[in-house]
């Protein structure tokens, strides 16, 4: 029976959608049923237990309704609602783009880390494969002195990004955006000039299985990365050494078991391999390599 059939509270519709959704197995069923209810009321945070008596309107009713169609049908949450957190940025997000992800957003704050010890802090960062933006437009919210350049291959992504950059608010005047493969979306006058590169590029392998709800609905283009899955890395890592300045660092989001292979190919192209950072799950996720 759809929710929008009769007027109900809140409430009786959060219980209703947890049930739906805990009949197909999803296993947080109930987190998910709130998001829909946030978003769908206006009742978020701290406003959503007081908002579970109040009644809903047809129409919010009704848009919750095709919200929990798309879940049950499998589409993720973050597509479904449309924007997501990141590092306190409220995100647009869709199928152009992959999901933010917490291990991402170890990367940013990596990113961050290395500009603020700098002297003075701050510096050019280059967030290649940017996607939605969510690397580099943290950088830019969190450190006053950054100025950072956001590319990806994808004009669907960087349409996405644009948007979340008009979101910014004033650090929006030290982000630009530019198209094009990994460093020749760069402007010729960053040569030698970047500080901090930054990227969460494909590193799956191309045969590697993925859950259904990744394969079905995130961006192949952003998830495949070859045979071993560092096609990017390694484009990156062999371009890095002409782009960066004199100490600069790379920072590469990888996969635990490439980490080895990856700082391999590194050192091959010039670099000092620095640190291999764990995520917040304590896994092997970050690869921080410096120029000489």
């Amino acid at each position: 029976m759809s929710l929008a059939a009769e007027p109900v509270t809140w409430g009786h519709v959060a219980s209703e959608a947890a049930r739906r959704l805990g009949e197909i197995g999803v296993a947080d069923a109930q987190a998910q049923a709130r998001r829909l209810v946030e978003q769908a009321s206006g009742y978020e945070g701290g406003e959503y237990y007081v908002g579970l008596t109040k009644a809903a309107t047809r129409r919010q009713l009704a848009y919750l309704d095709a919200m929990l169609d798309r879940l049950l049908a499998g589409e993720p949450l973050q597509y479904v609602l449309g924007r997501w957190g990141f590092r306190g940025l409220d995100l647009m997000v869709s199928p152009a783009v992959l999901i933010p992800r917490p291990e991402t957003e170890t990367l940013a704050g990596l990113a961050i880390a290395e500009l603020s010890r700098r002297d003075p802090p701050g510096g050019v960062v280059a967030d290649l494969g940017t996607g939605s933006g969510a690397v580099g437009l943290a950088v830019a919210a969190e450190c006053e002195t950054a100025r950072v350049m956001l590319t990806d291959v994808s004009s669907d992504a960087l349409g996405v990004a644009r948007a979340n950059l008009a979101g910014l608010g004033r650090a929006a005047v030290r982000v630009s955006i530019g198209q094009g493969s990994w460093f020749e979306a760069l402007p010729q006058s960053l040569v030698g000039m970047v500080d901090v590169v930054v990227s969460n590029p494909p590193y799956v392998r191309d045969d590697e299985a993925l859950p259904a709800n990744v394969t079905e609905w995130e961006p192949a283009l952003a998830l495949r990365g070859g045979p071993d899955g560092l096609d990017g890395a390694r484009q990156i890592l062999a371009d890095a050494g002409r782009w960066l300045s004199a100490g600069g660092s790379v920072l590469l989001e990888l996969s635990p078991d490439q980490m080895d292979k990856a700082a391999g190919i590194a050192v091959a192209q010039g670099l000092t391999v620095e640190a291999i950072h764990a995520d917040l799950a304590g896994r092997d996720r970050v690869l921080q390599c410096r120029s000489h």
